[in-house]
């Protein structure tokens, strides 16, 4: 059964973002595993000698209390909507959110990250600052990235950008499983820029190695790659976009690059990105 880490600050984002958890666990037929963090407030313990650990625990407590408050709002939000046999169990970590998310990955033998995010509470660390980018690089599970404007509707067309590299092959085989699970389409876009050193052949071959599978390939002449992968996703009603992440950059690009803003206020369906090794 696979499992599927569900980071949650248990905020507006993160809320819309379980429901496509749910959803995806039921694909995939797997468990969720909720995770939240929170920071300990630092103190200096030479000026709190007495109640430095109190202070602690105190802080521990009342996000224990938040937590047991929270978790049966979400179990409704699976009841409502049929989910309520997929299996959930629940971790409550202090520290950086990140590093608990990796820990949690190797612990709990994480197979998915589903995620909301709106850029709020920490969440956009994981696309900007300056020493995140490494810690992303170490997250070796596909993450599903869900804004907080992208609301839920089944998953009918799965698409798919490449530049035919031989890595980009494999995580087209993992989507095209991930689609025959929930009984979707994949449409393969390929932007051409003026730069771009693709030979025919290439492409060629990767149309016969996938023409008995559920896929379809768009080859675009444009300079304007993200504008193009916006029409791509409008046009060819795409509800899930799945990206390979050699280093993440696109991602940083997307979401907080100020050239880029007006892209990413457009951009509100599901993010799967799948981390590949240069």
């Amino acid at each position: 059964m696979k499992r599927i880490l569900f980071p949650t600050d248990f905020s507006d984002a993160a809320t819309n973002a379980f429901l496509h958890a749910l959803e995806f666990a039921k694909i995939v037929q797997g468990e969720l595993v909720l995770l939240h963090t929170f920071d300990l407030p630092v103190f200096d313990n030479q000026f709190f000698p007495e109640n430095y650990m109190v202070i602690y625990e105190s802080v521990e407590l009342s996000q224990f209390e938040m937590f047991k408050e929270e978790i049966p709002k979400l179990r409704a939000i699976a009841e409502q909507h049929n989910l309520d046999k997929i299996r959930m169990t629940h971790r409550l970590m202090d520290g950086n959110l990140i590093y608990n998310i990796n820990k949690s990955i190797k612990d709990d033998k994480i197979d998915y990250v589903v995620m909301g995010t709106d850029g709020a509470s920490g969440w956009s660390e994981f696309f900007s600052g300056t020493n995140t980018g490494n810690v992303l690089g170490d997250v070796d599970v596909p993450m599903l990235c869900i804004p907080v404007d992208a609301k839920f509707k089944k998953t009918k067309t799965i698409g798919f950008t490449t530049r035919f590299r031989t890595k980009d092959k494999k995580a087209l085989k993992n989507t095209l499983k991930l689609a025959k699970l929930a009984n979707a389409v994949v449409k393969c876009l390929y932007v051409k820029t003026s730069k771009s050193d693709v030979d025919k052949e290439i492409v060629k071959k990767w149309e016969q190695d996938f023409e008995n599978e559920p896929i379809e390939f768009f080859i675009i002449n444009s300079d304007e790659v993200k504008e193009t992968i916006l029409d791509f996703i409008l046009y060819q009603e795409i509800d899930i976009l799945t990206m390979v992440t050699y280093k993440r950059s696109f991602f940083k690009d997307l979401f907080h690059s100020s050239l880029t803003k007006k892209f990413a206020n457009n951009f509100d369906i599901p993010i799967l990105a799948i981390p590949m090794e240069e």
